[in-house]
């Protein structure tokens, strides 16, 4: 049997464009675009074509943006890049993310009107352009073919701006970075070079005195930012607010496009739960392909080899344009390409590496051999997964068995607002410089905004930390993952955070080992029955919370140990809860509250994990 041949469209054109096309939207309102052709010979070639679009709230003429178009004009596209609304050279004033459904929709079809569109329009864009074109699906465009959405929505209440009922407050750092390219800023040159000197100097001094306060900082001169990030603090329920379709994509899954869309994202990304979930829901719904791409890397970084600390090896990385194109072929031109074989689910299974410094390139930071796999699946999460309750259990211990009776009840400490847990990696984004994302040995220190000290985490009075025995083999964790807590608390509303390790051993490089976070989440208990009535405790009582850590896949070595670490804060991450119950975002009161974790026969806390 002959095996087939991939196809892909090559270079066959040169290419130009349009720059400030304008195109109105239903309200009037102009928004702009530059339009990059195929050409030959100095002109544009016979059309029609395919037409691929991304709309973007970060320049449509800045050089990356430019060699998309270029790329895909030379290779027989359209390509469309757009100005959001208020933002560079479109009309209207910027509100991030929650109104761009009706602009999608409407540039969508407008392109469609065009005498060198074939009627075929597919989207592409990371970021806020993934999440715009999750909004504009949910209007179902008649001329919409295909989407690439990486790193984009589902929901931004669940687990984005907003995360378990707290506040991400990374989002607080990317109003300061936005601002600086506002149209204010650029028709205003000593308020753009103050902007840019306040994120660049001052933007620590900032953080420490989150949450933002309304007219205290330079916001108060960019009145539409300034309101989005007092709304995103302030808005703590899943109301009104929240429902718009550029916030809640999945509100509106059964009105959504039936395209075939891939879903592109990374473990230590910040929307990691959003994609998987995005792909969850919709391949059941929707009879078109639905992929899913899942590697090891932070926020949009796929051409790298690296998370934080740790590098997984040459093969982790993917050519993001080739990857483009393959999609875009196979659904736009109807093409042999790589997508029209295997199964729909691509995911890299982190692990495996020997834990030791890399140094093969002298031009990079030290980094941690963690290693990894790719692998492929019919569906996510995998089927015929063991979901399998480990439980916490006295001294530390973290065990298949349910604790006896001779187990202690409960493990305590104190939670001091004033004094949190500095954040040392994670699911992040938009905050680099300030909030680092990725994996990392999860000690202290000056390159992680919070921190006091150099002292490993679990050597703070305010973290439990639990591990399991020495492994006896390997153990594969992929999936989604749960966690159980029986808790109580002197205060009628705290938070709780989980985080899971992978604990290597002593190394020749690291005397004492490693703790490298694998990924994490927090749930603010007023939340704990639901995110639209808050409930406050009744001090000192038991109570169970449930909340969703980010989806993972890693192999945990033979000799490693699988740890987690409990405790109430995770900061600048997530806001601080002040234990108060008081207005989030306004109240200005702190309470220090005494935390306890059970771990009895009758309250049994445990975290879910999905082995293979």
């Amino acid at each position: 049997m002959v095996e087939k041949i991939y196809n892909g469209s090559y270079q066959e054109y040169s290419s130009m464009y349009d720059s400030n096309v304008i195109m109105t939207m239903r309200d009037g309102i102009k928004l702009s675009s530059d339009i990059f052709f195929p050409s030959l010979n100095g002109k544009k070639a016979p059309g029609p074509f395919p037409v691929v679009l991304e709309r973007t709230p970060y320049d449509k003429t800045a050089s990356r943006a430019h060699s998309k178009g270029n790329y895909f004009a030379r290779r027989g596209y359209i390509c469309v890049i757009q100005d959001v609304r208020g933002r560079f050279k479109s009309e209207g004033e910027w509100y991030a993310f929650a109104d761009e459904a009706e602009d999608g929709h409407d540039t969508v079809e407008w392109l469609a009107k065009q005498d060198w569109c074939n009627g075929k329009i597919g989207t592409m864009g990371g970021s806020y352009a993934g999440s715009d074109q999750a909004a504009l699906a949910t209007l179902n465009p008649p001329h919409l073919s295909t989407m690439i959405i990486d790193v984009g929505a589902s929901n931004y209440f669940h687990s984005s701006m907003r995360h378990n009922g707290t506040v991400e407050q990374r989002f607080l750092i990317y109003i300061f970075r936005m601002a600086a390219s506002s149209k204010e800023a650029l028709n205003d040159p000593g308020l753009r070079n103050e902007l840019i000197r306040i994120y660049n100097e001052d933007m620590e001094s900032i953080i420490n005195k989150f949450p933002l306060r309304e007219g205290t900082t330079i916001l108060n001169r960019l009145p539409s930012y300034e309101k989005w990030a007092i709304d995103i603090q302030t808005h703590g329920e899943y109301s009104e607010y929240w429902h718009k379709r550029g916030y809640s994509p999945d509100k509106y899954y059964q009105e959504h496009a039936d395209v075939p869309t891939l879903y592109l994202g990374g473990w230590y990304d910040s929307y990691a739960r959003n994609t998987c979930e995005s792909y969850i829901k919709l391949s059941k719904i929707k009879e078109t392909d639905q992929f899913l791409l899942m590697g090891p890397w932070t926020h949009g970084q796929y051409e790298v080899t690296f998370s934080g600390d740790l590098d997984f090896g040459n093969d982790s990385q993917i050519n993001f344009n080739d990857l483009k194109l393959s999609w875009f072929d196979k659904y736009m031109k109807d093409m042999y390409t790589s997508f029209s074989d295997g199964q729909p689910v691509r995911y890299f299974t982190m692990g495996g590496g020997d834990g030791n410094i890399k140094r093969d390139n002298p031009f990079t930071d030290e980094l941690i051999h963690q290693g990894g796999i790719w692998k492929s699946s019919n569906d996510w999460p995998i089927p015929n997964t063991t979901f399998t309750n480990y439980y916490l259990n006295s001294n530390g211990k973290l065990l298949l068995d349910k604790p006896n009776k001779i187990d202690l009840e409960f493990s305590s400490f104190t939670f001091d607002p004033k004094d949190p847990v500095p954040t040392i990696g994670g699911g992040i984004s938009a905050a680099s410089g300030y909030i680092e994302p990725g994996g990392y040995n999860q000690v202290a220190g000056s390159r992680f905004v919070g921190s006091r000290d150099n002292l490993p985490l679990k050597s703070r009075h305010d973290v439990l930390s639990f591990e399991t025995e020495v492994l006896n083999k390997e153990v594969e964790i992929t999936g989604p993952i749960k966690i159980k807590l029986f808790i109580s608390s002197s205060a009628i509303d705290t938070d709780f955070t989980a985080k899971l390790l992978d604990i290597h051993p002593v190394s020749d490089n690291y005397s004492s080992g490693l703790e490298l976070n694998i990924t994490d989440s927090i749930i603010r208990c007023r939340y704990r029955n639901g995110f639209v009535n808050p409930e406050f405790m009744i001090p000192n009582e038991i109570y169970s919370v449930e909340f969703e850590l980010y989806p993972t896949s890693i192999l945990i070595k033979k000799n490693h140990k699988i740890g987690l670490h409990i405790s109430s804060s995770n900061w600048p991450r997530f806001d601080v809860n002040h234990n108060t119950g008081g207005s989030l975002g306004l109240d200005r009161d702190y309470i220090v509250a005494n935390q306890k974790v059970y771990h009895s026969i009758q309250n049994p806390s445990y975290i879910v994990l999905p082995l293979q």
